[in-house]
């Protein structure tokens, strides 16, 4: 039969999960402060702390806590998978592997994979960020995240045909906005100003703050001949965010189908007006 003590810090627990779950990170800590003091070094409260410190981008104090979690429960996986994204979020790309491959010793779980695919992903090894996402499409055939991340790695290589394959299959059910910008620069790689607008509008709808969708939009426009819709696309880009100015006006000037614009304050008028 469980203590009263026992009882009353495994609720304690409860309610620190259901505070994170529900987004009171405050309260969630608070909550693991005192199951602390009721269980000094418990492991699921310092694994729940180093949840809780990680979604604050408190990278720090997550490494410390679950850290601590590990020294208690070496062989839990779902710490392990933890310790690696925490690592992973401070750059230490080997260390991140290292507790993936201790999670693989003891586990099967598809979130191992996926996991080290993305290691492989932010540390720049595109060989084997790409073997890795190919295994995850071979676990898990409907991934759109290796869908996307296989599409972008192949346009990286120079398979344009190949990335657009994957990207498409990867937005087929809706996607990302930044699933669907990869997509519009593959087709725009391609020469597919029409396709590739058709994405960047995607983009725009699921995300109106994205200015570099718009100035994309208006170059591939620009491109098929519709100047009208380009000055549209760059003023949109312009008012989401000025900077973009330099970039359109070396699009205006540069392309065949063009305007050379002598003075800039009347650019910028045309665009912000």
């Amino acid at each position: 039969m469980i203590g009263a003590s026992q009882g009353d810090s495994d609720d304690l627990i409860r309610r620190a999960v259901a505070a994170f779950n529900s987004g009171d990170h405050a309260r969630a800590m608070g909550l693991c402060e005192l199951g602390l003091k009721q269980r000094p070094g418990d492991a699921a409260v310092c694994h729940l702390m180093a949840a809780v410190s990680f979604a604050r981008s408190d990278l720090p104090a997550a490494r410390a806590r679950i850290e601590a979690s590990l020294a208690a429960r070496p062989d839990n996986v779902p710490a392990l998978i933890l310790a690696s994204r925490i690592a992973r979020a401070e750059g230490r790309f080997e260390a991140a592997l290292r507790f993936l491959d201790g999670a693989a010793r003891r586990s099967s779980q598809a979130e191992i994979l996926v996991e080290r695919a993305r290691t492989f992903d932010q540390a720049g090894d595109a060989s084997a960020a790409g073997a890795s996402w190919m295994q995850v499409l071979q676990r898990d055939p409907k991934s759109e995240e290796a869908m996307a991340r296989l599409g972008r790695l192949a346009r990286g290589r120079g398979a344009p045909v190949e990335a657009e394959g994957f990207l498409e299959r990867a937005v087929a059910r809706g996607g990302h906005p930044a699933w669907w910008f990869d997509l519009g620069l593959v087709r725009q790689d391609m020469r597919k100003f029409d396709a590739a607008a058709e994405a960047y509008r995607r983009v725009l709808e699921m995300s109106p703050d994205a200015p570099e969708a718009a100035v994309n939009l208006g170059v591939v426009l620009q491109e098929a001949g519709d100047l009208e819709g380009a000055m549209a696309a760059y003023s949109t880009a312009y008012r989401l965010s000025p900077s973009t100015f330099g970039v359109i006006a070396m699009a205006l000037t540069s392309a065949p189908s063009g305007r050379l614009w002598l003075d800039e304050e009347a650019l910028r008028r045309s665009l912000a007006g």
